[in-house]
């Protein structure tokens, strides 16, 4: 597990780069707010998580229990969600705009059209939603 990376993975960085193409600004896994953001974008009071759908236990074709050590594997899953809604809800208290991106909308068979994922991300930063989530189709 030394070897999976909790930052700038494949996801991360395709969105930042559709981000950055289009004009955005931001700074990255910002260690001030809870969690640790992938994307910060201050002058839209916003937050952009990019999770990984097998370490956030995400309910898509990407997500399989390991048979082997299931016991460690359901601890170290239930203990990253928990995280997740911790982030979520001190993000939304301190007024965080928050968007969730989910692998699947860009990886699997499920996979959106990337220029339709960085659009739809766009168009929500530019609106007043305070919390979104782009996911595969379903």
């Amino acid at each position: 597990m030394s070897g999976i990376r909790g930052k700038n993975t494949k996801p991360e960085l395709v969105i930042r780069k559709g981000l950055h193409a289009l004009g955005f600004r931001f700074r990255l896994h910002d260690r001030t707010l809870p969690g640790k953001p992938d994307l910060v974008l201050s002058k839209y009071r916003a937050v952009i998580l990019i999770h990984g759908c097998f370490w956030h236990g995400h309910d898509c074709h990407l997500f399989k229990w390991p048979s082997s050590r299931p016991d460690f594997w359901c601890k170290k899953i239930g203990k990253n969600k928990e995280n997740d809604e911790k982030t979520m809800k001190n993000l939304k208290t301190e007024g965080w705009r928050i968007l969730t991106i989910w692998e699947c909308a860009i990886k699997g068979h499920t996979r959106k059209p990337l220029n339709g994922v960085i659009t739809e991300s766009a168009m929500w930063l530019a609106g007043r939603k305070k919390e979104a989530e782009i996911r595969g189709k379903e």
